[in-house]
């Protein structure tokens, strides 16, 4: 009898070679996506565990931004990451992370998605999915009022302006590539962009929406300069890893319930966002 083409039925030789050649799939995969989650496993684990995990950038006013005093965490995105798990059952475990912790955090598997507006970059999405959107914001300019550099947008790109921008977020590559006369200077922690246009440093710096809300809610030196016409307007989504379909598509649907059922319009009324929801 000729031997079977099939693992089970091949000679030893051959049968050694195919584990070989699974395992060195399922190494490539591990390296690549963390667990490589098939059709389900994301919502299984959620299940079992009764935990969703979300990632969020705690520092992110009016979307997860966390009270240094209390601990407390508000924001449109602290209250639907809440909607989010009372629709599937379970309670919300918050896994602190930031935009250029982003990526990793998901490929690696320490948290189910990531819900803090992130922006749906077209590098971000090679490596991440993301929902439909549910936000979307433009750029603004962000000075002190006792600034005589700055005054209006067309003031921001000259020659010996220090213009500001939180690294990893999306205003980096886009300052990079608009600005041809000012310089670039991308801040990241211990150092704030706040600190840094204080103490003189730069002259403005660049943010979105929801967080030029923060300066004008609780300072009375802060100056936005919003651009004259549409500049760079980006929608935003929840992000997770590719590597499970039906959980993306469980995310999908949450974002179509809330935006159906006033949810959305809701935590975007609480937390000053109305402008922004993603028509």
């Amino acid at each position: 009898m000729r031997p079977s083409s099939t693992c089970f039925g091949a000679p030893p030789q051959r049968r050694v070679l195919a584990r070989l050649a699974a395992a060195a799939g399922l190494l490539l995969c591990l390296v690549q996506w963390s667990g490589c989650a098939g059709a389900g496993e994301v919502l299984d684990r959620i299940a079992a565990t009764g935990a969703l995990r979300v990632c969020i950038w705690p520092d992110y006013y009016g979307i997860t931004f966390r009270d240094a005093r209390t601990g407390r965490l508000t924001g449109i995105d602290a209250e639907l990451s809440v909607e989010l798990a009372k629709d599937l059952g379970v309670r919300v475990q918050y896994v602190d992370s930031s935009f250029p912790r982003l990526i990793p955090d998901l490929l690696e598997s320490r948290c189910d998605v990531a819900m803090f507006a992130v922006g749906i970059l077209a590098q971000r999405q090679k490596q991440l999915r993301f929902t439909q959107p549910y936000l979307s914001s433009d750029i603004y300019g962000v000075t002190t009022k006792s600034n005589q550099t700055v005054q209006s947008w067309a003031d921001i790109d000259q020659p010996g302006v220090q213009v500001a921008v939180q690294r990893g977020t999306f205003m980096e590559p886009v300052m990079r590539e608009t600005l041809r006369h000012a310089r670039l200077v991308p801040i990241e922690p211990p150092q704030s962009r706040e600190k840094e246009l204080m103490a003189g440093r730069v002259d403005v710096f660049m943010t979105d929406y929801p967080y030029s809300r923060r300066l004008l809610d609780s300072s009375d030196w802060a100056r936005l300069i919003a651009p004259p016409k549409p500049f760079h307007v980006l929608p935003y989504g929840y992000a997770t890893s590719p590597a499970d379909t039906q959980w993306l598509a469980r995310l999908d649907q949450f974002v179509s319930d809330i935006r159906r059922d006033g949810r959305l319009a809701r935590a975007a009324r609480n937390n000053g966002l109305t402008e922004i929801v993603a028509p």
